[in-house]
C-alpha cells in the first residue's frame, strides 16, 4: 500500500480558478483533487481517460454534447473516455472533489 499526503503533493492552475492536485496513482487509475473558484471553467476538451468523479461541496455545471449538467455537493458523475466535456463552476462558493482517471494520468500536462 502507498499513502499519499495531499500535503505532500503539488497543485497547479491549470486554468485560471481550478487548482488540480495529483493524488494516488495506480497501475489502472489514478485520483486527483479539483477546486474550482466562482466563475472559473476548464473549456472543452478530450482524453482517452474514463473519468469518474465526486463533487464534495459546491456544484459544477458540465456540458457534453451541447446539453449542460449540474453536478452539486454530494452527487457523482462518469465521463466516457474521448467524449468532449467542459466544466465550469456557475456558483457563488467554491466547489471541490475528486477524480478518478482509468487508465491513469500518471504525468498531466494540465495545461495542454
Amino acid at each position: 500500500m502507498e499513502e499519499v499526503p495531499h500535503a505532500s503533493r503539488e497543485t497547479v492552475e491549470a486554468v485560471e480558478g481550478v487548482h488540480l492536485t495529483q493524488l494516488a496513482v495506480g497501475e489502472r487509475m489514478s485520483v486527483q483533487h479539483f477546486h474550482f473558484e466562482p466563475g472559473a471553467a476548464v473549456p472543452e476538451h478530450s482524453h482517452p481517460h474514463e473519468q469518474v468523479g465526486f463533487v464534495a461541496s459546491g456544484a459544477l455545471t458540465f456540458t457534453v454534447e451541447g446539453e449542460a449538467y449540474v453536478v452539486g455537493s454530494g452527487d457523482s458523475y462518469s465521463i466516457p473516455g474521448d467524449e468532449p466535456h467542459a466544466a465550469r463552476n456557475e456558483g457563488e462558493e467554491p466547489a471541490s472533489g475528486i477524480d478518478v482517471f482509468s487508465p491513469p494520468r500518471a504525468n498531466p500536462d494540465w495545461r495542454d
